[in-house]
């Protein structure tokens, strides 16, 4: 049985749930929801598993806060033996448009403390990675108020699609691999 880990970044605490930096979190709190898997307080990570076609995901919400998010990754892929190719972190990205989803299989942090945490820790960046696009309407000097700010009315009404898109990304990525993935959502 192949095994798959699935990072959702963010940071933990009520102040942050419903941020559009936490995006990660609140993808794997849909998906765990709708498997009807529950996640449990575990070694520098809140952790779910999840069965889907004869493959395990290990479903990862750090508690490590996000600027040092690789030592959570680092942790669970030691101890579940997850190769780097079974490795899908799942982050904001203001680079994109709201609601854009990107896989992508490798890349820069594009200065994102979680992504850059994880590159030193694992000293690479040939992972998988989802962008989720969370917008960039914020002022100059104002970024990190933007993405540590919760989401408008506006794109609470436009973000369960969304996130359901990105959970059919991860079993996708799980079942038929990064490549088909890519081909199948990233221009949608």
């Amino acid at each position: 049985m192949s095994k798959f880990l699935i990072v959702g970044l963010g940071n933990i605490g009520d102040e942050y749930a419903h941020t559009r930096h936490n995006i990660g979190f609140q993808t794997l709190d849909a998906f765990a929801k709708a498997s009807g898997v529950f996640f449990s307080l575990e070694r520098h990570a809140h952790i779910a598993q999840i069965k889907f076609k004869g493959r395990t995901l290990i479903l990862v919400k750090p508690t490590t806060f996000m600027n040092l998010s690789g030592k959570a990754v680092n942790y669970w892929m030691q101890t579940e033996k997850i190769p780097l190719e079974n490795v899908l972190v799942i982050t904001d990205d203001i680079a994109l448009l709201f609601g854009s989803l990107r896989m992508k299989g490798k890349g820069s942090d594009g200065g994102h403390n979680g992504l850059k945490n994880i590159f030193e820790t694992l000293n690479t960046t040939e992972y998988a990675r989802l962008r989720f696009g969370v917008g960039n309407e914020f002022a100059k000097g104002k970024q990190v108020d933007y993405v540590l700010g919760e989401w408008t009315n506006e794109e609470i009404k436009l973000l369960a699609p969304r996130i359901e898109t990105a959970v059919e990304m991860i079993k996708s990525f799980a079942t038929i691999g990064l490549q088909r993935t890519m081909s199948l959502y990233n221009n949608k």
